[in-house]
């Protein structure tokens, strides 16, 4: 609920009675004007200060009291403190429902829905932004309902990525259970695409769009993509949208890039390229600078890649990104030996090696060792130490195994092998007898403690109750409830605490509270909600012991001028048959080259900012 609106409605309904309001009341509505406006001019946190001022001076009014609570989860959602945020969304909830308010309780339910869903809470967020759906339906508030829809397909596209991240899979490649919300997401999309034709809302048309193009790339479906990509890319070129034009290139150049479409992917990178240059985002350009490296090495134009890789490893280095500088020195020391000149690709695969050890990254380094040994014996070297250095026992299989992922057809690479597994040394059996009598000796004080005796002396026990023996029903059914209403009375649900609000409408909340009772269909989607958690909880049967595979490493996080797509590998996994036609062949002659020095420039870094109550996105 927007405190503005609120105030509008105070303006008709209550400020005629604000003489009958203490002091307190009339700063408590100053305080909260005076938070609005400083949020709406970008100072949220001092916006913060005045609504905590607002509820310490308190007020009785539930309609000012929401609308503080509203903009302080919204204004706590734009600082990143979703915890408070979802605090007060809720207590705004409470207060809608109490007042029989479903205009609010449905704002309060999307405000609430966004903030589960940042929150990784995407069963609850589900709940609470269906329940915006029914309520906006019910209202006929068309413009609402819309928004509804747009944060279901929201809630899901992000559940769906959510999942699908646990196993790092490529777009189209994922379980039933990833499929089914992003299906899920393209559904509540596309109802809200075709409403906001319906009321003529360019605006919203292009972030369905681009929402929907991200959906079906994920599920593999390129050419929708495509066709939803481009449509965005219309709308931002009418709004004159540069950051909505500059994604919108990127998307469409990924997904050209999967469709073999090199040329047209390189086409559109290159405009995300000069957008990020216009709108001063380093981190974008080197991203761009990144991916054109990548497409023109798909291209065997070896070269210009080397020129975009070389721009990109100056980025990384100015922003002190050492993970996009070790996949720039990566990406260099391929192409310069697909050119010939092992001697640069030796040193940059030595940088890599460096960088790796540097970040703990076992793939990489193992990655690196690999392309060391290869480019030594091609140029007559002796094996260096640090190439022939072997992981530990634990983790050499599965870094074989991840090698092996992200060599195309899974070949090993010639010169780099692991030492085999030690097998594990067998557990000696211990004698069942003996273990169980050495437990019984050991535990058989603590488990006499835990016996109940069956003689009760009541002359020493006082707290033993005494059972009727020739009294009637009713005597019995007494002495249960004697018994039984201090626990019933612990049972009692309380009043929410609702900070600001004044002692003297308790009372009327109260009242308000026993004649508001959600809905069946709304605790039914609760109780549905709840179950999955519950089920979570359950304990597993042992199983057998087994040898089990020891745990990958963990992933490898993206630097600031690396995509969040994993690009290379993706693009090694799906083009393997390409990438095995550019591999160089060792020559018989020993090649030598110079090497070249590497500039140096000062670049920084812009930020984004996340919107809460208008549930947007940024693609």
């Amino acid at each position: 609920m927007s405190l503005s609106a609120s105030a509008e409605n105070l303006t008709v309904e209550t400020q005629n009675n604000l003489k009958d309001y203490d002091g307190s009341s009339n700063m408590c509505l100053e305080l909260a004007l005076e938070g609005e406006r400083l949020c709406k001019a970008g100072d949220c946190r001092a916006g913060v200060a005045f609504f905590q001022a607002a509820i310490q001076a308190g007020t009785d009014d539930l309609r000012t009291l929401s609308a503080i609570y509203s903009q302080l989860g919204n204004a706590y959602f734009y600082l990143g403190d979703y915890g408070k945020a979802m605090q007060y969304h809720k207590h705004d909830l409470t207060l809608a429902r109490t007042m029989g308010d479903k205009l609010g309780e449905a704002k309060s339910s999307g405000n609430l829905g966004n903030t589960l869903k940042v929150m990784g809470r995407f069963d609850e967020a589900v709940v609470c932004s269906k329940r915006h759906l029914e309520l906006s339906r019910e209202l006929g508030d068309r413009l609402s309902e819309g928004r509804a829809l747009y944060n279901l397909g929201n809630v899901f596209h992000a559940k769906g990525k959510h999942i699908g991240r646990v196993g790092h899979k490529d777009p189209g490649d994922f379980s039933d259970d990833v499929k089914g919300c992003l299906q899920e997401a393209v559904t509540y999309y596309e109802e809200n695409l075709t409403l906001m034709r319906e009321l003529g809302d360019v605006a919203a048309q292009g972030r369905a769009c681009g929402n929907l193009g991200n959906t079906f790339y994920l599920l593999g479906d390129f050419a929708q993509a495509i066709h939803y990509h481009e449509e965005r890319l219309s709308i931002a070129r009418q709004f004159g949208d540069k950051a909505a034009e500059r994604r919108a290139h990127s998307n469409l150049g990924n997904s050209h890039i999967f469709m073999g479409q090199f040329e047209e992917a390189a086409h559109h990178y290159k405009r995300t390229l000069a957008l990020a240059q216009e709108l001063g985002d380093h981190a974008v350009e080197a991203q761009a600078c990144y991916s054109l490296g990548n497409t023109y090495t798909l291209l065997r134009d070896y070269e210009t890649a080397i020129e975009y890789h070389l721009r990109h490893l100056l980025i990384a280095q100015n922003l002190a990104d050492r993970i996009g500088e070790g996949r720039a020195c990566w990406s260099l020391g391929n192409a310069n030996a697909s050119l010939g000149n092992h001697e640069k690709a030796l040193q940059f695969a030595k940088k890599h090696l460096e960088i790796s050890k540097e970040l703990g990254d076992p793939m990489g380094e193992a990655t690196a060792k690999m392309n060391i040994a290869d480019l030594r014996k091609i140029l007559n070297l002796p094996d260096s130490p640090e190439s022939c250095d072997s992981d530990s026992p634990k983790e050499n299989d599965v870094t074989h195994q991840r090698i092996q992922r992200l060599t195309p057809d899974g070949k090993q690479r010639p010169g780099f092998t692991l030492p085999p597994m030690k097998a594990p040394s067998p557990t000696k059996n211990e004698d069942d007898d003996s273990f169980f009598d050495l437990l019984s000796r050991f535990q058989s004080k603590r488990m006499d403690d835990q016996r109940c005796s069956l003689t009760i002396d009541n002359k020493e026990n006082t707290n033993v109750v005494n059972l009727p023996r020739n009294e009637g029903p009713d005597d019995l059914i007494d002495m249960i409830a004697g018994m039984q209403s201090k626990r019933m009375d612990e049972q009692r649900v309380a009043l929410p605490h609702l900070p600001g609000l004044q002692s003297s409408s308790l009372q009327k909340l109260a009242e308000s509270r026993n004649n508001s009772v959600p809905d069946d269909n709304f605790l039914d989607q609760l109780v549905r909600c709840q179950g999955s958690r519950l089920e979570d909880q359950r304990s597993p049967l042992p199983v057998p012991a087994v040898d089990v595979e020891a745990d990958p490493p963990p992933a490898r996080k993206s630097g600031a001028t690396v995509p969040d797509e994993d690009f290379i590998s993706l693009i090694m996994r799906f083009q393997s048959g390409r990438m095995d036609d550019q591999r160089a062949a060792v020559p018989r002659v020993e090649h030598r080259m110079a090497n070249g020095n590497v500039p140096h420039a000062t670049n920084g870094i812009s930020n984004n900012f996340k919107s809460n109550s208008s549930g947007k996105k940024k693609k």
